[in-house]
């Protein structure tokens, strides 16, 4: 159906040519020998109304050095969305901990904190709501359950650089925060990651341990590892953070009218949004093909026909639980299928979700009037057999 090519991405210019010679003339190519890295984190912590960041090497090890900081121990427990990428999860096995899926919220695809009291134990230590596609999750709800509990919250942000919550960045939101600057993401230099910083204490005890466990004087002390950024990296970053603002901005515009036009198709129920999210950077437009109208329509398929027709679709990620990697480290003692019943949600998203990419969205009308003709020829074209999945 289409032929043009969708806006590439990541999108560059000179701007970024000049930041990395500019990185390169300093003589030093590590954070400690040069600036870039220092002030992206100043910048990044700026952007999201942060009092600091910390930029690391990327979003996983972000992940893992939040859990460092909060002194995760072995046996510890930490509730995770069951529909999320599975680093979420993998951070909290790789530190020794257990991850504990719970399920997702029907619209906005981000975590349920009507979940959480079910799970709960003794053993809980953190829960790590994830802001799936650029949608920040409820975090007062779950702010407000962890807190009187001395859980500690923390914000998987892979997704959400940018996001807004009731007008206030995720820095001001009173928990860490981590992000990744992979290739795919809004905010990108091919890989690099991120954590927000509520205080003071907890920056400073973060760059300690992403150097090695060496503070500021030198002193080693405490066991960590290397999780420092470098500086061409960095240079990189504080040129696309200078345009994530109005991309943001576009794709915000975009969205809207693609959601809207895919919710006229009968058989699409796109993810919803909670007004108390005044900013979504739209990672990705996302969408679950309802098994009421299209009970008999394989996801898989439908993802591989729109690719055919020229649309960038692609299968969301399954449940968590339903992966083998997260299998092959410490769970608890649920089964599969004891995770699934609870998690109906997930599941669903797991097998009948899909993503539409955002460099979409900073096409013009042309892109997003394509977009909604390819899925609505694609589910009328496409044979329906069996019962389909759940």
């Amino acid at each position: 159906m289409r032929t043009a090519p969708f806006p590439d991405w990541p999108q560059f210019d000179d701007s970024e040519r000049a930041a990395v010679v500019r990185a390169l003339d300093q003589g030093s190519w590590w954070r400690h020998g040069g600036k870039e890295v220092d002030l992206f984190e100043e910048e990044f912590a700026e952007f999201h109304d942060a009092p600091a960041a910390l930029a690391v090497t990327n979003g996983s090890h972000a992940l893992e050095l939040a859990l460092e900081v909060i002194g995760l121990r072995p046996g510890d427990e930490v509730i995770v969305p069951a529909y999320t990428f599975i680093a979420t999860s993998t951070a909290v096995q790789r530190r020794g901990g257990i991850p504990v899926p719970v399920d997702v919220d029907p619209v906005t695809f981000c975590l349920d904190p009507a979940g959480l009291e079910a799970v709960v134990t003794e053993r809980t230590r953190a829960v790590i709501p994830v802001h799936i596609g650029g949608h920040i999750a409820d975090m007062g709800a779950i702010t407000a359950w962890a807190d009187p509990r001395g859980i500690t919250v923390i914000q998987d942000a892979a997704q959400a650089h940018g996001a807004r919550w009731r007008g206030r960045g995720l820095g001001q939101l009173g928990s860490m925060a981590t992000f990744s600057f992979q290739e795919t993401k809004v905010l990108t230099a091919g890989e690099g990651g991120a954590l927000l910083l509520p205080t003071e204490e907890s920056y400073e005890d973060a760059r300690t341990r992403h150097n090695c466990g060496r503070a500021r004087d030198l002193s080693l002390r405490t066991a960590s590892s290397n999780y420092r950024m470098p500086e061409l990296t960095g240079a990189v970053l504080r040129v696309q953070l200078g345009r994530l603002a109005a991309q943001t901005e576009q794709r915000e515009r975009r969205h809207e009218k693609l959601a809207a036009a895919l919710s006229g198709i009968p058989g699409i129920i796109p993810q919803g949004r909670d007004e108390r999210c005044t900013v979504n950077p739209h990672y990705m437009t996302m969408f679950v093909l309802d098994p009421g109208e299209l009970g008999g329509l394989d996801r898989d398929t439908v993802a591989h026909a729109l690719l055919a027709e020229g649309i960038p679709a692609f299968g969301g990620n399954p449940a968590i639980h339903r992966t083998e990697a997260f299998w092959t480290a410490r769970t608890g003692d649920e089964s599969v299928e004891d995770i699934a019943r609870r998690c109906p949600n997930a599941e669903r998203l797991g097998h009948r979700g899909l993503m539409i990419p955002h460099q979409v969205l900073l096409g013009g009308d042309q892109e997003i009037d394509d977009v909604v003709e390819g899925v609505a020829k694609v589910l009328a074209e496409l044979p329906r057999s069996g019962a389909g999945q759940p």
